[in-house]
């Protein structure tokens, strides 16, 4: 079950006086990483006679969701906060996906899709279901193949922790069988007003902090309490890595600044700018940021 997606494209640039590669997979078939994994996913639910499923998300996943499900003849109904952004509603109402808004913060969407799969509905969770961070895990393989080496540092935007997940069992996989030698330190990034990892990494607390759901124009990462938040605290300090948070009035200027770069990034991708701005001199090279959406879904 697949529309094409990975092979993404690995472009150079110079930020900070430093010389970085983006990650585009913000050019995946519906504008974000998530179609990696949700192309395992579908494949999966597809095998296992699935016809119809529910979906929570801020837009992204439920885009990508639509697009498979409706390609695998899935009856699909994705729950979005009220807030998301018109293009990623917009987007998975033409996949012929029915769409329900939910008011009030992005938890509320999460809690409104469990009362439908209490109901019986097959619930095609992108945090909560395993299948798709094997998908996610072919980014790292890439980084490998067009580098001809491990990247030495990564920057990822993180809201649940699955594409951070998915590239750290990537690297895992490939040092395990001996392709790579060393673990590429993972840098990351979260909203302020919204870093509950961020906040236990700087604590040296194992678990996320408890923190209000603050507003953010990052509505990918606007995640209070993060599904994988455990093992991505875990893979960050396994990695020598560390996580930073970016200040609000800072994303859009990241977005700006990515587009002079012909870069045209979703507010959500757009925190990898600020955390270069952010890194600790010394960190290994080549250093790799991941695109993970398109600025088209931003509007």
């Amino acid at each position: 079950m697949t529309l094409g997606e990975g092979n993404t494209p690995l472009v150079w640039s110079e930020a900070f006086g430093k010389r970085v590669a983006f990650k585009l997979e913000s050019l995946n078939p519906t504008g974000s990483f998530k179609d990696r994994g949700t192309a395992v996913l579908v494949s999966w639910m597809l095998a296992a006679g699935v016809r119809e499923a529910v979906e929570d998300s801020s837009g992204n996943a439920g885009a990508s969701f639509a697009a498979y499900a409706s390609r695998a003849g899935i009856q699909g109904k994705v729950f979005i906060p009220a807030y998301a952004s018109g293009p990623k509603r917009a987007q998975i109402e033409a996949y012929g996906t029915e769409v329900i808004p939910v008011p009030g913060p992005r938890s509320k969407a999460a809690e409104a899709v469990l009362k439908e799969v209490d109901q019986g509905l097959i619930y095609a969770s992108h945090a909560y279901l395993p299948q798709g961070t094997a998908g996610i895990a072919t980014i790292a393989y890439e980084l490998v193949e067009a580098l001809g080496e491990p990247p030495g540092t990564v920057l990822i935007p993180v809201g649940h922790g699955s594409l951070l997940l998915g590239i750290w069992l990537g690297f895992q996989a490939l040092l395990k069988c001996g392709m790579i030698s060393h673990q590429p330190r993972l840098i990351g990034l979260q909203a302020q007003a919204c870093d509950p990892l961020y906040r236990a990494f700087q604590a040296g607390q194992e678990h996320p902090l408890r923190i209000p759901e603050g507003k953010t124009l990052a509505e990918g990462v606007a995640i209070a309490d993060p599904y994988h938040g455990e093992i991505v605290l875990a893979a960050v300090r396994e990695s020598e890595g560390l996580f930073l948070h970016v200040d609000e009035n800072r994303i859009e200027a990241g977005q700006k600044m990515l587009a002079r770069l012909g870069i045209y990034a979703e507010l959500t991708s757009a925190l990898v700018w600020d955390g270069l701005r952010q890194l600790p001199a010394g960190l290994p090279e080549p250093i790799v940021c991941i695109i993970t959406g398109h600025g088209l879904k931003s509007a």
